[in-house]
Protein backbone atom coordinates (compact mmCIF):
# COMPACT_ATOMS: atom_id res chain seq x y z
CA UNK A 1 0.00 0.00 0.00
CA UNK A 2 1.42 3.39 -0.98
CA UNK A 3 0.13 5.03 2.17
CA UNK A 4 2.09 2.51 4.25
CA UNK A 5 5.38 2.99 2.37
CA UNK A 6 8.34 3.01 4.77
CA UNK A 7 9.98 6.34 3.98
CA UNK A 8 12.96 5.53 6.19
CA UNK A 9 14.01 2.84 3.74
CA UNK A 10 12.09 3.46 0.49
CA UNK A 11 14.57 5.86 -1.13
CA UNK A 12 17.79 5.69 0.87
CA UNK A 13 20.38 3.28 2.18
CA UNK A 14 19.77 2.85 5.91
CA UNK A 15 22.54 4.29 8.06
CA UNK A 16 24.04 6.38 5.25
CA UNK A 17 23.55 10.01 4.41
CA UNK A 18 22.02 10.76 1.02
CA UNK A 19 24.63 11.19 -1.76
CA UNK A 20 24.37 14.97 -1.58
CA UNK A 21 26.79 17.83 -1.94
CA UNK A 22 26.21 18.45 1.75
CA UNK A 23 27.31 14.95 2.75
CA UNK A 24 30.38 15.25 0.53
CA UNK A 25 31.39 18.49 2.26
CA UNK A 26 30.35 17.62 5.83
CA UNK A 27 32.69 18.81 8.57
CA UNK A 28 32.74 15.39 10.17
CA UNK A 29 31.22 11.93 10.21
CA UNK A 30 29.19 10.79 13.19
CA UNK A 31 29.72 7.44 14.87
CA UNK A 32 27.24 7.13 17.70
CA UNK A 33 26.53 3.54 18.68
CA UNK A 34 23.02 2.05 18.43
CA UNK A 35 20.98 1.68 21.59
CA UNK A 36 21.18 -1.80 23.07
CA UNK A 37 19.47 -3.11 26.17
CA UNK A 38 17.25 -1.27 28.63
CA UNK A 39 17.86 2.34 29.64
CA UNK A 40 16.08 5.05 31.64
CA UNK A 41 16.21 8.83 31.30
CA UNK A 42 14.34 12.00 32.09
CA UNK A 43 13.45 12.74 28.46
CA UNK A 44 13.79 10.61 25.34
CA UNK A 45 13.95 12.51 22.05
CA UNK A 46 13.03 10.58 18.91
CA UNK A 47 14.58 12.03 15.78
CA UNK A 48 18.00 13.54 15.09
CA UNK A 49 17.08 16.56 12.95
CA UNK A 50 16.94 20.21 13.95
CA UNK A 51 13.94 19.81 16.27
CA UNK A 52 15.33 16.82 18.10
CA UNK A 53 18.90 18.08 18.32
CA UNK A 54 17.81 21.50 19.55
CA UNK A 55 15.50 19.91 22.11
CA UNK A 56 18.26 17.61 23.34
CA UNK A 57 20.74 20.47 23.57
CA UNK A 58 18.42 22.77 25.51
CA UNK A 59 17.20 20.01 27.84
CA UNK A 60 20.77 18.93 28.59
CA UNK A 61 21.67 22.53 29.35
CA UNK A 62 18.79 22.51 31.85
CA UNK A 63 20.43 19.55 33.60
CA UNK A 64 18.16 16.82 32.32
CA UNK A 65 19.27 13.29 31.57
CA UNK A 66 18.49 13.20 27.83
CA UNK A 67 18.70 10.42 25.26
CA UNK A 68 18.23 11.03 21.55
CA UNK A 69 17.35 8.13 19.25
CA UNK A 70 17.97 8.52 15.51
CA UNK A 71 16.92 5.77 13.08
CA UNK A 72 19.81 6.53 10.70
CA UNK A 73 22.42 9.27 11.14
CA UNK A 74 22.27 12.64 12.82
CA UNK A 75 20.99 15.13 10.25
CA UNK A 76 19.98 12.27 7.94
CA UNK A 77 16.51 13.56 7.05
CA UNK A 78 15.32 16.91 5.76
CA UNK A 79 17.61 18.74 8.21
CA UNK A 80 20.68 17.57 6.32
CA UNK A 81 19.31 17.79 2.77
CA UNK A 82 17.31 21.03 2.46
CA UNK A 83 17.93 24.27 0.60
CA UNK A 84 19.54 25.88 3.64
CA UNK A 85 17.33 28.98 3.69
CA UNK A 86 16.82 30.68 7.05
CA UNK A 87 13.64 32.59 6.28
CA UNK A 88 11.78 35.39 8.03
CA UNK A 89 8.27 35.04 9.36
CA UNK A 90 6.24 31.88 9.17
CA UNK A 91 5.59 29.74 6.10
CA UNK A 92 2.35 31.73 5.67
CA UNK A 93 2.45 35.49 5.20
CA UNK A 94 1.52 37.71 8.13
CA UNK A 95 -1.52 39.16 6.34
CA UNK A 96 -2.97 35.66 6.05
CA UNK A 97 -2.20 34.90 9.69
CA UNK A 98 -3.89 38.14 10.74
CA UNK A 99 -7.06 37.12 8.91
CA UNK A 100 -6.97 33.61 10.35
CA UNK A 101 -5.99 34.26 13.94
CA UNK A 102 -6.26 37.97 14.61
CA UNK A 103 -3.56 40.61 14.76
CA UNK A 104 -2.41 39.89 18.31
CA UNK A 105 -1.81 36.20 17.68
CA UNK A 106 -0.20 36.97 14.32
CA UNK A 107 2.16 39.34 16.12
CA UNK A 108 3.19 36.59 18.53
CA UNK A 109 3.92 34.31 15.58
CA UNK A 110 6.01 37.00 13.91
CA UNK A 111 7.98 37.61 17.09
CA UNK A 112 8.66 33.89 17.46
CA UNK A 113 9.87 33.75 13.88
CA UNK A 114 12.29 36.59 14.58
CA UNK A 115 13.46 34.69 17.66
CA UNK A 116 14.05 31.62 15.48
CA UNK A 117 16.48 33.46 13.19
CA UNK A 118 18.25 34.98 16.17
CA UNK A 119 18.55 31.55 17.79
CA UNK A 120 20.19 30.05 14.69
CA UNK A 121 22.77 32.84 14.62
CA UNK A 122 23.33 32.62 18.37
CA UNK A 123 23.94 28.87 18.26
CA UNK A 124 26.35 29.24 15.34
CA UNK A 125 28.41 31.78 17.26
CA UNK A 126 28.21 30.14 20.69
CA UNK A 127 29.16 26.68 19.48
CA UNK A 128 31.45 27.81 16.66
CA UNK A 129 29.48 25.91 14.00
CA UNK A 130 31.19 26.22 10.62
CA UNK A 131 28.19 26.17 8.28
CA UNK A 132 28.83 29.06 5.83
CA UNK A 133 26.02 31.28 7.12
CA UNK A 134 25.41 34.31 4.87
CA UNK A 135 22.65 36.96 4.92
CA UNK A 136 20.09 37.64 2.24
CA UNK A 137 17.11 35.92 0.59
CA UNK A 138 15.54 37.23 -2.61
CA UNK A 139 11.90 36.29 -3.16
CA UNK A 140 11.53 36.49 -6.93
CA UNK A 141 8.19 37.04 -8.63
CA UNK A 142 7.74 34.97 -11.78
CA UNK A 143 4.66 36.95 -12.81
CA UNK A 144 4.47 40.70 -13.28
CA UNK A 145 1.03 40.74 -11.69
CA UNK A 146 2.58 39.71 -8.35
CA UNK A 147 4.71 42.87 -8.02
CA UNK A 148 2.07 45.09 -6.47
CA UNK A 149 1.36 42.50 -3.79
CA UNK A 150 5.09 42.22 -3.04
CA UNK A 151 5.42 45.99 -2.71
CA UNK A 152 2.40 46.15 -0.42
CA UNK A 153 3.69 43.31 1.75
CA UNK A 154 7.02 45.06 2.30
CA UNK A 155 5.17 48.16 3.46
CA UNK A 156 2.92 46.08 5.70
CA UNK A 157 5.90 44.51 7.45
CA UNK A 158 7.53 47.88 7.92
CA UNK A 159 4.44 49.67 9.22
CA UNK A 160 2.78 46.91 11.27
CA UNK A 161 5.85 45.01 12.48
CA UNK A 162 8.67 47.53 12.30
CA UNK A 163 10.67 45.20 10.08
CA UNK A 164 13.22 47.28 8.15
CA UNK A 165 15.45 44.54 6.75
CA UNK A 166 13.27 43.90 3.69
CA UNK A 167 12.77 46.04 0.59
CA UNK A 168 10.95 45.89 -2.70
CA UNK A 169 12.85 44.99 -5.89
CA UNK A 170 11.33 46.33 -9.11
CA UNK A 171 11.69 45.24 -12.74
CA UNK A 172 14.56 47.67 -13.28
CA UNK A 173 16.62 46.11 -10.47
CA UNK A 174 15.87 42.38 -10.48
CA UNK A 175 18.47 41.71 -13.17
CA UNK A 176 21.15 43.14 -10.93
CA UNK A 177 20.55 40.31 -8.45
CA UNK A 178 19.67 37.21 -10.44
CA UNK A 179 20.66 36.47 -14.02
CA UNK A 180 17.42 35.00 -15.30
CA UNK A 181 14.85 36.40 -17.73
CA UNK A 182 12.05 34.65 -15.83
CA UNK A 183 11.66 37.12 -12.98
CA UNK A 184 10.02 40.56 -12.89
CA UNK A 185 10.91 41.74 -9.39
CA UNK A 186 10.25 40.71 -5.80
CA UNK A 187 11.59 41.42 -2.33
CA UNK A 188 15.07 41.33 -0.83
CA UNK A 189 15.24 40.28 2.82
CA UNK A 190 18.64 40.95 4.37
CA UNK A 191 17.37 39.82 7.77
CA UNK A 192 17.03 36.28 6.42
CA UNK A 193 19.96 34.11 5.34
CA UNK A 194 21.24 30.74 4.24
CA UNK A 195 23.69 28.07 5.42
CA UNK A 196 25.09 24.56 4.91
CA UNK A 197 22.22 22.60 6.51
CA UNK A 198 24.02 19.36 7.33
CA UNK A 199 26.97 21.11 8.94
CA UNK A 200 24.53 23.13 11.04
CA UNK A 201 22.84 19.90 12.17
CA UNK A 202 26.20 18.29 12.95
CA UNK A 203 27.14 21.35 14.96
CA UNK A 204 23.96 21.08 17.00
CA UNK A 205 24.73 17.41 17.62
CA UNK A 206 28.22 18.23 18.89
CA UNK A 207 26.81 20.92 21.15
CA UNK A 208 24.12 18.59 22.53
CA UNK A 209 26.67 15.88 23.24
CA UNK A 210 29.02 18.36 24.92
CA UNK A 211 26.11 19.47 27.12
CA UNK A 212 25.59 15.88 28.29
CA UNK A 213 22.96 14.44 25.97
CA UNK A 214 23.42 10.81 24.87
CA UNK A 215 22.99 10.32 21.13
CA UNK A 216 22.23 6.96 19.55
CA UNK A 217 22.29 6.38 15.78
CA UNK A 218 20.89 3.49 13.72
CA UNK A 219 18.31 3.12 16.47
CA UNK A 220 14.86 2.87 14.98
CA UNK A 221 11.91 3.24 17.33
CA UNK A 222 9.34 0.53 16.66
CA UNK A 223 6.70 1.26 19.30
CA UNK A 224 5.74 3.80 21.94
CA UNK A 225 3.64 2.86 24.96
CA UNK A 226 2.42 5.97 26.74
CA UNK A 227 -0.95 5.20 28.30
CA UNK A 228 -1.77 3.62 31.63
CA UNK A 229 1.72 3.96 33.09
CA UNK A 230 3.67 6.78 34.75
CA UNK A 231 6.64 6.51 32.40
CA UNK A 232 6.73 6.23 28.61
CA UNK A 233 8.17 3.05 27.15
CA UNK A 234 10.03 3.52 23.86
CA UNK A 235 10.87 0.25 22.14
CA UNK A 236 13.61 -0.03 19.54
CA UNK A 237 14.89 -2.88 17.41
CA UNK A 238 17.58 -3.80 19.97
CA UNK A 239 16.55 -2.15 23.20
CA UNK A 240 14.13 0.05 25.07
CA UNK A 241 14.02 3.29 27.02
CA UNK A 242 11.75 4.21 29.91
CA UNK A 243 11.43 7.97 30.18
CA UNK A 244 9.49 10.49 32.21
CA UNK A 245 8.86 12.44 29.01
CA UNK A 246 9.16 11.88 25.28
CA UNK A 247 9.62 14.28 22.37
CA UNK A 248 8.61 13.23 18.86
CA UNK A 249 10.78 15.03 16.33
CA UNK A 250 10.37 12.82 13.27
CA UNK A 251 8.63 15.24 10.87
CA UNK A 252 8.19 13.63 7.41
CA UNK A 253 9.64 10.31 8.55
CA UNK A 254 7.20 9.72 11.42
CA UNK A 255 5.22 7.06 9.55
CA UNK A 256 2.53 5.67 11.84
CA UNK A 257 4.60 5.70 14.99
CA UNK A 258 2.09 8.13 16.52
CA UNK A 259 -1.17 8.23 14.59
CA UNK A 260 -2.53 11.54 15.92
CA UNK A 261 0.53 13.44 14.75
CA UNK A 262 0.65 11.48 11.50
CA UNK A 263 -2.90 12.57 10.66
CA UNK A 264 -1.83 16.24 10.76
CA UNK A 265 1.33 16.06 8.62
CA UNK A 266 1.81 14.95 5.02
CA UNK A 267 5.23 13.80 3.85
CA UNK A 268 6.32 15.25 0.50
CA UNK A 269 9.55 14.85 -1.42
CA UNK A 270 11.84 17.55 -2.70
CA UNK A 271 14.93 17.42 -4.88
CA UNK A 272 18.16 19.38 -5.29
CA UNK A 273 21.09 19.27 -7.69
CA UNK A 274 24.57 20.77 -7.42
CA UNK A 275 26.40 21.83 -10.53
CA UNK A 276 30.11 21.57 -11.08
CA UNK A 277 31.99 24.59 -9.65
CA UNK A 278 31.42 27.70 -11.73
CA UNK A 279 34.03 30.27 -12.63
CA UNK A 280 33.80 33.35 -10.42
CA UNK A 281 32.53 35.53 -13.27
CA UNK A 282 29.96 32.89 -14.30
CA UNK A 283 28.70 32.51 -10.73
CA UNK A 284 28.34 36.27 -10.38
CA UNK A 285 26.21 36.37 -13.52
CA UNK A 286 23.84 33.80 -11.99
CA UNK A 287 23.42 35.28 -8.50
CA UNK A 288 24.99 38.51 -7.33
CA UNK A 289 25.96 39.17 -3.75
CA UNK A 290 25.76 35.58 -2.45
CA UNK A 291 21.99 35.66 -1.99
CA UNK A 292 19.63 32.73 -1.73
CA UNK A 293 16.61 32.88 -4.03
CA UNK A 294 13.11 31.40 -3.77
CA UNK A 295 10.54 32.13 -6.45
CA UNK A 296 6.79 32.65 -6.42
CA UNK A 297 5.73 29.45 -8.17
CA UNK A 298 3.39 27.14 -6.28
CA UNK A 299 5.82 24.32 -7.10
CA UNK A 300 8.69 26.44 -5.93
CA UNK A 301 12.19 26.79 -7.35
CA UNK A 302 14.90 27.75 -4.85
CA UNK A 303 18.61 28.15 -5.39
CA UNK A 304 21.85 29.66 -4.15
CA UNK A 305 25.60 29.35 -4.60
CA UNK A 306 27.71 27.10 -2.41
CA UNK A 307 30.95 28.29 -0.84
CA UNK A 308 32.86 26.73 -3.76
CA UNK A 309 30.62 28.45 -6.36
CA UNK A 310 28.36 25.58 -7.36
CA UNK A 311 24.73 26.36 -8.10
CA UNK A 312 22.55 24.45 -5.65
CA UNK A 313 19.13 24.29 -7.32
CA UNK A 314 15.97 22.80 -5.85
CA UNK A 315 12.83 22.12 -7.84
CA UNK A 316 10.77 19.62 -9.81
CA UNK A 317 7.36 18.05 -9.35
CA UNK A 318 6.93 14.65 -7.76
CA UNK A 319 3.62 12.78 -7.60
CA UNK A 320 4.57 9.92 -5.33
CA UNK A 321 6.85 8.88 -2.51
CA UNK A 322 9.52 7.16 -4.58
CA UNK A 323 12.38 9.35 -5.77
CA UNK A 324 12.91 9.68 -9.54
CA UNK A 325 15.46 7.24 -10.94
CA UNK A 326 17.56 10.08 -12.32
CA UNK A 327 17.31 13.04 -9.95
CA UNK A 328 19.98 15.02 -11.81
CA UNK A 329 17.97 15.01 -15.05
CA UNK A 330 14.73 15.50 -13.15
CA UNK A 331 15.85 18.79 -11.58
CA UNK A 332 18.04 19.92 -14.47
CA UNK A 333 14.90 20.67 -16.53
CA UNK A 334 13.50 23.38 -14.18
CA UNK A 335 17.04 24.71 -13.65
CA UNK A 336 17.47 25.26 -17.40
CA UNK A 337 14.07 26.92 -17.57
CA UNK A 338 15.39 29.53 -15.13
CA UNK A 339 19.01 29.56 -16.32
CA UNK A 340 19.20 28.46 -19.97
CA UNK A 341 22.80 29.69 -20.07
CA UNK A 342 23.79 26.66 -17.95
CA UNK A 343 23.00 24.18 -20.73
CA UNK A 344 26.61 22.97 -20.92
CA UNK A 345 27.34 23.00 -17.19
CA UNK A 346 27.84 19.58 -15.57
CA UNK A 347 25.76 18.29 -12.65
CA UNK A 348 27.89 16.65 -9.95
CA UNK A 349 25.26 15.80 -7.31
CA UNK A 350 21.55 15.07 -7.23
CA UNK A 351 19.56 14.04 -4.16
CA UNK A 352 16.09 13.97 -2.67
CA UNK A 353 14.57 14.17 0.78
CA UNK A 354 11.26 14.08 2.59
CA UNK A 355 9.79 16.99 4.50
CA UNK A 356 6.32 17.43 5.97
CA UNK A 357 3.53 19.90 5.36
CA UNK A 358 0.26 20.59 7.16
CA UNK A 359 -3.11 21.56 5.63
CA UNK A 360 -2.58 25.25 6.42
CA UNK A 361 1.22 25.27 6.16
CA UNK A 362 1.77 26.04 9.83
CA UNK A 363 3.68 23.71 12.16
CA UNK A 364 1.77 21.23 14.27
CA UNK A 365 2.61 21.41 18.00
CA UNK A 366 0.72 19.06 20.29
CA UNK A 367 0.68 16.83 23.37
CA UNK A 368 -0.31 13.36 22.13
CA UNK A 369 -0.13 12.26 25.78
CA UNK A 370 0.30 14.22 29.02
CA UNK A 371 4.07 13.63 29.05
CA UNK A 372 4.65 13.47 25.28
CA UNK A 373 5.29 16.46 23.04
CA UNK A 374 5.56 16.79 19.28
CA UNK A 375 6.36 19.42 16.67
CA UNK A 376 6.27 18.74 12.94
CA UNK A 377 5.04 20.00 9.58
CA UNK A 378 7.25 23.04 9.08
CA UNK A 379 6.16 23.03 5.43
CA UNK A 380 9.50 23.94 3.89
CA UNK A 381 10.27 26.65 6.44
CA UNK A 382 12.04 24.53 9.00
CA UNK A 383 15.71 25.52 9.30
CA UNK A 384 15.02 28.27 11.81
CA UNK A 385 11.54 27.26 13.00
CA UNK A 386 12.50 23.66 13.74
CA UNK A 387 15.54 24.85 15.69
CA UNK A 388 13.30 27.12 17.74
CA UNK A 389 10.72 24.33 17.92
CA UNK A 390 13.21 22.13 19.71
CA UNK A 391 13.92 24.86 22.23
CA UNK A 392 10.18 25.39 22.75
CA UNK A 393 9.63 21.65 23.31
CA UNK A 394 12.44 21.64 25.86
CA UNK A 395 10.68 24.48 27.68
CA UNK A 396 7.35 22.63 27.60
CA UNK A 397 8.91 19.49 29.05
CA UNK A 398 10.30 21.69 31.84
CA UNK A 399 6.85 23.10 32.57
CA UNK A 400 7.20 26.40 30.69
CA UNK A 401 4.49 26.31 28.06
CA UNK A 402 3.94 29.92 26.98
CA UNK A 403 5.62 29.71 23.58
CA UNK A 404 4.38 26.16 23.02
CA UNK A 405 0.82 27.37 23.58
CA UNK A 406 1.14 30.00 20.82
CA UNK A 407 1.57 27.21 18.29
CA UNK A 408 -0.74 24.67 19.92
CA UNK A 409 -3.59 27.22 19.85
CA UNK A 410 -3.35 27.41 16.07
CA UNK A 411 -5.42 24.23 16.09
CA UNK A 412 -3.88 22.92 12.88
CA UNK A 413 -6.47 20.60 11.30
CA UNK A 414 -5.89 16.99 10.36
CA UNK A 415 -5.92 15.95 6.73
CA UNK A 416 -9.28 14.55 5.59
CA UNK A 417 -9.13 10.81 6.18
CA UNK A 418 -6.15 11.14 8.50
CA UNK A 419 -2.98 9.37 7.40
CA UNK A 420 -4.87 6.91 5.18
CA UNK A 421 -5.70 9.41 2.40
CA UNK A 422 -2.48 11.40 2.42
CA UNK A 423 -1.09 9.85 -0.76
CA UNK A 424 -4.11 10.52 -3.02
CA UNK A 425 -4.36 14.02 -1.54
CA UNK A 426 -0.68 14.56 -2.38
CA UNK A 427 -1.28 13.59 -6.00
CA UNK A 428 -4.32 15.88 -6.28
CA UNK A 429 -2.52 18.80 -4.66
CA UNK A 430 0.61 18.52 -6.81
CA UNK A 431 -1.48 18.21 -9.97
CA UNK A 432 -3.50 21.31 -9.07
CA UNK A 433 -0.51 23.44 -8.07
CA UNK A 434 1.42 22.40 -11.17
CA UNK A 435 -1.56 23.32 -13.34
CA UNK A 436 -1.80 26.75 -11.68
CA UNK A 437 1.86 27.43 -12.46
CA UNK A 438 1.39 26.44 -16.10
CA UNK A 439 -1.81 28.42 -16.59
CA UNK A 440 -0.69 31.43 -14.59
CA UNK A 441 -3.66 31.48 -12.25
Amino acid sequence: MLTALDLLTANDNPGQHAPSYYAATANRQTSHAPLEGARTCDTCVIGGGYTGLSAALHLAERGQNVMLLEANRVGWGASGRNGGQVGSGQRVEQTVLEDRHGKSHARLLWDLAEESKALVKKLIVRHQIACDYAPGILHADHRKSFLEESRDYVEHLRIQYGYEDIRYIGPDEIGAHVGSPKYFGGTLDQGAGHLHPLNFALGLASAAEAAGALLFEETRVTEIESHGQPRILIKTERGEVRADNAILACNGYLGRLERKTAAHVMPINNFIIATEPLAATEAEQIIRGNLAVADSKFVINYFRLSSDKRLLFGGGENYGYHFPKDIKSFVRAPMLEIFPQLEDVGIDYGWGGTLAITPKRMPFFARPAPNMFTAAGYSGHGVAMATLGGQILAEAVSGISGRFDVFEKLDVPAFPGGDKLRFPLLVLAMTWFSLRDRLGI
